[in-house]
């Protein structure tokens, strides 16, 4: 499966470089059709090294990768927004979807030092209301997760977006990477709940992409324990979502050391002698969202498989 999707990426990418060379030597009227056809390569290729939250068709947001090439972060910021704004010609990988509505413009982007302020236009306010939990969501996590950001301010026409549109829940004035995604209760008590977020796969037009799913359990156990349990208890999470990792692979020790989780597994772990990759992905995205950690140290009985740093990430 690897080497067919290197295959496949090797031919789109170079098939791409191909159409941007002769979009540039093909004279065009407007600069605006060739930001537009560069915006769709961006999604084919699929070549990003940074991410963008988009909703699929089962109202989940799903981590995928965007390409900016913008000197500035405000430039940056400015560009993840108007790809999360819906247009009238999708450029989307099918079934996954912008958030924020039609129209809607960013009147000012103000950053200073680890804190973004966003200005948006009242056509923000347009969100239905089975979306607009979703549209937070994407415009938080897909802006903070440009590094050296921490906290996000979110305002239409200069006054700070208080609740939301529709429900008129309210909202935080503030918000960080610690904002929800996806939540779902799966508990019979506060009292004791804890929050876990898991990553689980979904393969659309045979990519793989990787869907947060926040959920409070009764269960004081670590969350690593969780979160192994969880990713291998059951094959299929919801119609769209799946793990990989076989039901009998278990977590014999973890610790941490410094900024580094150590995790040893039984050597179920392994399959033709190495981890699955969608099943390492799975492990470590959940885990770095859930510890302040750098490095994974993934094992098998006390020997290591392969060392994972949060940067390396898919």
């Amino acid at each position: 499966m690897l080497k067919k999707k290197a295959l496949r990426k090797i031919f789109v990418t170079t098939s791409s470089v191909f159409i941007i060379l002769m979009l540039y030597f093909i004279p065009t009227t407007s600069k605006e059709k060739v930001l537009n056809a560069n915006l769709e390569l961006e999604y084919i290729t699929g070549i990003g090294n940074n991410h963008i939250y988009l909703v699929n068709d089962y109202n989940y947001l799903v981590r995928s990768r965007i390409l900016l090439d913008e000197k500035t972060i405000e430039g940056k910021i400015k560009k993840l927004l108007t790809n999360l704004t819906i247009q009238k010609t999708t450029k989307f990988p099918t079934g996954l979807h912008p958030t924020i509505p039609l129209d809607t413009k960013v009147k000012q982007i103000t950053v200073e030092k680890n804190f973004v302020s966003i200005n948006f236009s009242k056509e923000l306010l347009r969100v239905q209301e089975d979306k607009e939990k979703k549209m937070i969501e994407s415009i938080v996590h897909s802006v903070l997760d440009l590094e050296g950001l921490e906290t996000l301010e979110i305002k239409v026409e200069g006054k700070i977006l208080e609740k939301y549109p529709n429900s008129k829940e309210h909202l935080p004035l503030m918000y960080t990477k610690k904002f929800n995604l996806n939540e779902v209760f799966d508990i019979a008590t506060y009292q004791k709940a804890q929050k876990v977020v898991i990553y689980y796969l979904e393969q659309i037009d045979d990519e793989n992409y990787y869907v947060p799913v926040t959920k409070y359990v009764s269960d004081e156990r670590d969350k690593v324990q969780i979160v192994v349990e969880e990713l291998t208890s059951s094959y299929i999470y919801e119609p769209n979502l799946m793990s990989l990792a076989k039901e009998d692979v278990k977590l014999m020790n973890h610790e941490i050391d410094e900024d580094v989780l150590v995790l040893d597994f039984n050597k179920e772990l392994l399959q033709d002698g190495q981890i699955k990759e969608e099943v390492l992905y799975t492990f470590a995205l959940s885990c770095f969202d859930n510890y302040d950690i750098n490095t994974i140290s993934f094992r098998v009985e006390g020997k290591e498989q392969k060392l994972v740093q949060k940067k390396d990430l898919p």
